[in-house]
């Protein structure tokens, strides 16, 4: 039987698009409306996912060079982003949903005694109107987008200001994502290293040679537990 508090002192720190939420249905739909604004053909969902690990920007420009077979100029890209992002606000949870077994998980590690924490690329902006849509917003100890760190991942520091805003220190930490920018936070942090399987990366989870890989979030508890057990909360006292 798992001990209650098992995971005391503890932060995991999660990437929120492709990992908590399955985002992908509606920022494509949404980069399929910009395209359809500027008379462009539609991207497939399945060919738009992998580009969304890398944030709005770059998935508006895979798409405008999908659909046309350049990206947009460059004095063009503040517009497009622009409209992109207002768009997407208005239609952020249309059809997102958490992945399954996410809300379980993250139950489970807080009932363990686990600290959690969003750190994602994202703007803060929108990921707490996307969790608020959802209704997680009140499950998580931080919310930390790019704009909040000084550096957005893969920098070291977006995660390492994460897990202090969540009350927790490096040392005990996991960061749970999916893509190479978590990874490279994690690996820069000194952190333990989580990736899903099945969310938004041009390069596949399992080469990005993770502490675990998981394809369930049933999963995630027990490989939490296995990467912090040799990490023991510090003592405290005399």
């Amino acid at each position: 039987m798992t001990e209650p508090n098992s995971l005391s002192g503890s932060v995991i720190a999660f990437d929120l698009d492709g990992t908590l939420v399955d985002t992908a249905p509606d920022l494509v739909a949404t980069l399929n409306w910009l395209l359809a604004e500027e008379g462009l053909a539609p991207v497939p969902l399945d060919q738009g996912r992998p580009y969304i690990g890398r944030g709005a920007a770059w998935l508006i420009e895979r798409g405008f060079t999908a659909a046309s077979g350049a990206p947009p100029p460059p004095e063009r890209h503040g517009d497009l982003f622009e409209r992109f992002i207002t768009h997407y606000r208005a239609h952020i949870a249309d059809q997102s949903l958490p992945f399954p077994g996410v809300v379980e998980a993250v139950d489970r590690l807080k009932s363990e005694g686990a600290r959690v924490a969003v750190c994602t690329n994202k703007r803060t902006d929108l990921s707490r109107a996307l969790l608020d849509a959802l209704n997680l917003t009140s499950r998580f100890d931080a919310i930390v987008g790019a704009d909040m760190a000084p550096a957005a991942k893969p920098d070291p520091s977006h995660l390492a200001l994460a897990v202090d805003l969540a009350g927790g220190a490096l040392p005990r930490a996991v960061m749970v994502g999916d893509s190479a920018s978590d990874a490279g936070a994690a690996r820069a942090a000194g952190t333990g290293l989580v990736l899903v399987s099945f969310g938004y990366t041009e390069i596949p989870a399992a080469q990005l040679a993770p502490d675990a890989l998981i394809h369930h979030f049933d999963e995630l508890p027990d490989a939490c537990r296995r990467l912090l057990g040799a990490c023991p909360q510090p003592a405290t006292g005399l």
